[in-house]
């Protein structure tokens, strides 16, 4: 999930939505952490001018240079994937430690990707009708970090894609700095907006300092893990963190529409360090802000109210990964820390970009061998022994890393495909006895295969109707009728989409969203997309991106749901 969109303010400088990722999740923004330096462009020949690839490489010999279609200027990039190969080109740069940069491109063609190496977001489209349409995504160099791979990519048989105009800003470009590519007139384009494929997420403000400390208090204990199957749930995170174009809204106001409040964000003092940090927006980016003690009663009044308040870990740009048993165990102790200080019900899971993959010949989602999967699972499962039936889990994964697993599992039996393709449902399929909701981000996502064997793209009923399904129905792995991940009960699945056209794309107005409740839970005013699962009226909800999206728009999402299931 993401902090901002463009033309709000993080900070000192305009940033963008909540995820920079791909998931990974979209926004052109350059956030206020770098240190005071010029900004300038780090990538040569990002406009292919030159005539040739170079310093690109591409995969495969799979790239070149054309003259049409382009963006701006003569040329562009070409690069064909195939059936076994998706096409990546990409350039290697020298970058800051402790730097922000803002990567973005003009593409063309269907699932196009961009996205930085080694742990870095991604953002992708799943087609651009014909015309070149802007991605962009932030990200923040490690304490250490040095260098830095950018690439573009297309997916397996999805034919040739486009990219132009590929730029790396960021403070201290090199000395000289590479010639602008040149614009030109620039063709018609989509709108610039692509929003990223993750749910809530952050860019890290720094790495926190202290252990978070307190007497815990209202620890989860002895109660039941989830309210009855038949009643209904609306879910949302609250920026508690940041500042965007939403505005900041203080625990207590949080409307009583709220069932599940997902604090956002939880994130790692480095990416493999399993030390995970709840940092409270400072006074000087949220000058409403309240104390401590007042936001820490407040949500001992929101639980008292049946509420559940949960942190929730990750977003788009706290990526977090649990390479070892030692960042397991860190991973454990620190969120124990977190959940006790401010006195929280658990714990929602939302890692996106690359802090789950799977690695090559992980290829059994029931028995996970990849160590950040199989530290994940028993973390989750050390935090539930220690609080008890009463401790809430909740999941927010994209799209790509769930029903995406219908087509594509892991890099494949042969290797090559994205590692992350799936890569939550051994995870969930570990924890689904300990898991209290189950809410896939239904936006900011490329086209999904559903159980019709179609292609489902965002923007009506449709879609959310056919995600949805592949959890309620179960579904074979990579196509493996020998592999199936088994159906989830309605009453442990909510939907995920974002309240408002700002808060990510994939919105779709009130009459769409009581279009797919009708469809999932009574079989009724279906469009193209019948469910094989049958009619569920327990299907537990709704979650969407955010809280302070939904009171920004008048709170449009929270009322329809409101006034759908008659509360």
């Amino acid at each position: 999930m993401r902090r901002t969109l463009p033309g709000q303010r993080r900070a000192t400088i305009a940033a963008g939505t909540a995820s920079a990722v791909a998931a990974a999740t979209l926004v052109g923004v350059t956030l206020g952490l770098a240190p005071t330096a010029s900004a300038g462009e780090f990538l040569v020949n990002g406009g292919f001018e030159s005539g040739s690839l170079g310093p690109w490489s591409c995969s495969g010999n799979s790239g070149s240079v054309v003259t049409s279609p382009v963006h701006g200027g003569s040329r562009a990039l070409a690069a064909a994937a195939t059936a076994g190969d998706t096409a990546q080109c990409g350039q290697t740069v020298t970058v800051a430690p402790n730097t922000t940069y803002t990567l973005s491109a003009y593409v063309n063609g269907s699932y196009v990707y961009l996205g930085v190496d080694g742990g870095g977001p991604s953002t992708w489209t799943p087609g651009t009708g014909g015309s070149y349409q802007k991605l962009s995504l932030s990200f923040t160099t490690g304490a250490t970090q040095t260098s830095a791979t950018v690439y573009t990519h297309g997916w397996y048989g999805q034919g040739t894609y486009y990219a132009d105009d590929i730029s790396l800003d960021g403070p201290g470009a090199p000395s000289p700095t590479p010639t602008p590519t040149p614009t030109g007139t620039a063709s018609p384009t989509a709108s610039p907006t692509a929003t990223p494929t993750g749910t809530p997420t952050g860019t890290p403000t720094g790495t926190p300092t202290g252990t978070p400390t307190g007497t815990p208090t209202g620890t989860p204990t002895g109660t039941p893990t989830s309210p009855p199957a038949g009643s209904h749930a609306l879910v949302g995170y609250l920026h508690a963190s940041f500042a965007n174009g939403a505005g900041y809204t203080r625990m207590a106001d949080v409307p009583n529409s709220w069932d599940f409040i997902n604090l956002s964000f939880g994130e790692p003092t480095s990416v493999t360090s399993g030390d995970i940090r709840f940092n409270r927006c400072p006074a000087t980016e949220c000058p409403t802000v309240e104390s401590d003690d007042e936001f820490k009663a407040a949500i001992a009044a929101k639980r008292a109210q049946g509420k559940k308040v949960l942190i929730s870990i990750g977003g788009q740009n706290g990526q977090v990964q649990l390479t070892s048993t030692a960042a397991r165990d860190t991973f454990v102790s620190s969120v124990s820390a977190i959940i006790d200080k401010w006195g929280l019900d658990g714990l929602d899971i939302d890692f996106e970009g690359h802090s789950l993959s799977l690695n090559t010949g992980d290829t059994d989602f029931r028995s996970p061998t990849s160590p950040v999967i199989v530290n994940l699972i028993s973390a989750v499962k050390t935090l539930k022994a220690k609080y008890g039936p009463g401790f809430v889990l909740t999941m927010a994964p994209e799209t790509f890393f769930v029903q995406l697993g219908y087509q594509y599992y892991g890099s494949g039996p042969w290797g090559g495909q994205d590692p992350r393709a799936g890569a939550y449902l051994p995870v969930i399929h570990a924890l689904r006895d300990d898991l209290t909701l189950l809410h896939v981000q239904d936006y900011n996502s490329g086209s999904i295969m559903g159980l019709d064997n179609q292609y489902h793209s965002m923007g009506g009923a449709d879609f959310h109707v056919a995600m949805t399904d592949m959890l309620l129905k179960g579904f074979p792995v990579a196509g493996n009728a020998n592999n199936v991940f088994p159906a989830l009960p309605a009453s442990k699945v909510a939907i995920g989409m974002p309240a408002t056209t700002n808060a990510g794309n994939g919105y779709v107005a009130p009459a769409e969203v009581n279009k797919a409740l009708d469809c999932l839970t009574k079989l009724a005013n279906c469009g193209t997309y019948v469910p094989r699962s049958g009619a569920q009226p327990n299907l537990r909800g709704l979650m969407t991106w955010s809280i302070n999206w939904d009171r920004f728009g008048g709170q449009e999402f929270s009322k329809n749901f409101n006034g759908y299931f008659g509360r």
